[in-house]
């Protein structure tokens, strides 16, 4: 199993397409572990912008200065460092995903022992040779559904980082190191968005002791899902979300605006009207973790209202990123591990109501044609052998 050997990898070729591309992967290297994929998660709000052309890392990023290219007629060229960088054989895209779980079939590396399966973000392929020095690798409990899997080494760590910034955000960093719940046990929380991020975003913000958590989305099979997770759906084309928010949560009969609305709001729909009814929706002084992208601007966002007249707070939660001063406390592994924790705790219901769709191999180029030209929705795709 350590020779050399063919693998599949799913690229993108051309615009709106994914394709499987064959590739030669040499013996095994000292140090590395050989993993067959047995399940592969599809972050299909990430992966679709990178199919659309419409994510802003392809007009360009200049990793010394940190700035994306501008859109096209607006501004001056962008430094020649800033031009996007060509994908290896031609393709578009050469490597899509980040949601893995690999089963050890060959192992050189004294961390990754045969026969374990590892969580870890090498993209779509029907196997990898990874390096533990180089690579994420979270061995996984033998008794986790690997479907679940694909949740532990980037998808559940954006969340718990979620939380993580609400927590520094109330205690300051001295104060949030220990606790992953500070920022939301005991208080009134308000999710933005059903998707993956958001759902699981919600229901870790309970299993951290919310004293209530509602999330908003406008599709009911997705609202359906917050319901069958315990948590309060929000419809928000049947009631203003402000409003349901400062009339729901208010501290006392009569209270003035100051004492209305959610304490926290985790931002986790890239769209920028959700962005403005998160704003709305927050009491006065209190903060916005946003967890979203919005590869289309933000030209609904009014910061002449709500942002300014309340003193409210909008801090991105990027996975890249633990909050200033936390970085000696948290890291990516601390955040899998609290990830594992909430598996653990609620991984049937995660099975049941995120994981909608389980696609063979075999089948991904077509689910992605269909997600591309909107005639499927999915929470959690998985791909399987």
């Amino acid at each position: 199993m350590s020779e050399a050997r063919d693998v599949r990898v799913l690229q993108v070729r051309q615009p709106g397409e994914v394709t499987w591309v064959a590739r030669r992967d040499g013996p095994l290297a000292d140090g590395c572990a050989r993993l067959d994929t047995v399940a592969s998660g599809v972050s299909a709000g990430t992966e679709l912008t990178f199919l659309k052309g419409t994510n802003p890392a392809a007009r360009g990023y200049d990793a010394r200065l940190g700035l994306f290219a501008p859109p096209s007629g607006e501004g001056p060229e962008p430094h020649p460092s800033a031009a996007p960088t060509a994908a290896a054989g031609g393709a578009l895209v050469d490597k899509l995903g980040y949601m893995q779980v690999g089963l050890v079939v060959a192992s050189r590396s004294p961390h990754l022992v045969e026969g374990s399966r590892v969580a870890a973000t090498y993209g779509h392929a029907t196997g990898h040779d990874l390096d533990p020095r180089t690579e994420r690798a979270v061995v996984l409990p033998p008794d986790l559904d690997p479907l679940l899997g694909v949740l532990v080494a980037h998808m559940g760590p954006i969340c718990a980082n979620g939380l993580l910034h609400a927590a520094a955000d109330l205690l300051g960093p001295a104060a949030a190191g220990p606790d992953l719940g500070a920022g939301v046990r005991g208080r009134r929380v308000l999710v933005t968005g059903a998707g993956v991020v958001g759902l699981l975003s919600a229901l870790m913000a309970a299993h951290h002791g919310a004293l209530e958590v509602a999330v908003v989305d406008p599709t009911p099979s997705r609202r359906a899902a917050a319901e069958g997770l315990g948590l309060v759906a929000v419809d928000p084309g049947a009631v203003d979300v402000g409003t349901w928010a400062k009339e729901r949560w208010s501290r006392g009969a009569g209270a003035a605006a100051d004492d209305r609305g959610a304490d926290v709001v985790l931002q986790c729909r890239g769209r920028d009207e959700a962005l403005q009814q998160a704003l709305r929706a927050l009491r006065p002084q209190g903060v916005v973790v946003d967890l979203a992208f919005y590869p289309g601007g933000a030209g609904a966002v009014r910061l002449g209202e709500e942002l300014h007249h309340h003193g409210l707070r909008l801090v991105a939660a990027q996975i890249g990123r633990v909050p200033r001063g936390l970085a000696h406390a948290w890291d990516r592994e601390r955040l899998s591990a609290a990830t594992l924790d909430l598996l653990a705790a609620r991984g049937d219901d995660v099975r049941r109501h995120l994981v909608t769709d389980v696609v063979p191999f075999d089948e991904a180029p077509e689910l992605y044609a269909n997600l591309v030209a909107r005639r499927r929705q999915v929470l959690q795709a998985v791909l399987t052998p």
